[in-house]
């Protein structure tokens, strides 16, 4: 039974390696090529099967329908909060202006989760975002006001 513990424990590690690898990757790659995103919570101190952003100029849930089309399965908020509409309570505790709560997007890892999934889901993620700015109000009442 020791050894089996031994051997859970060893893979449990890789495992969690592993993980924390592809979220990453997946963090340097979404900041590196969408504008105006938020990370949220902190870059360390997390579980490493999981990260949110937000993306300002567009409301959460028209992402997530948006990448559900695609095949992609993400959630709004936190996950405290994944069954209800409003923003999430960790996110506004933690200073996120409502606005930039409501826009958030999780996404989760598991054993199934590679980088070739995780950069099908950026390539949507990337296309979902410029289109769905292009018919934010929001957004394209913040950028009328950038020119100012």
């Amino acid at each position: 039974m020791a050894k089996a513990l031994e051997i859970a424990e060893k893979e449990k590690k890789k495992e969690t390696i592993q993980l924390k690898k592809l979220r990453n990757y997946m963090v340097k790659k979404i900041k590196k090529e969408i504008p105006k995103v938020i990370y949220n919570g902190s870059a360390t101190k997390r579980l490493p099967n999981n990260v949110n952003f937000s993306f300002e100029g567009i409301e959460g849930e028209s992402i997530l329908l948006r990448l559900n089309e695609a095949g992609i399965r993400v959630s709004t908020g936190s996950a405290c909060a994944s069954q209800s509409l409003d923003p999430s309570h960790v996110l506004l505790a933690i200073g996120l202006p409502h606005g930039l709560a409501h826009g958030s997007i999780r996404f989760t890892f598991g054993k199934d989760t590679t980088k070739q999934k995780i950069d099908y889901t950026i390539r949507e993620l990337k296309s979902s975002i410029k289109f769905l700015r292009t018919i934010s109000p929001e957004w394209n009442k913040q950028k009328s006001w950038r020119k100012r």
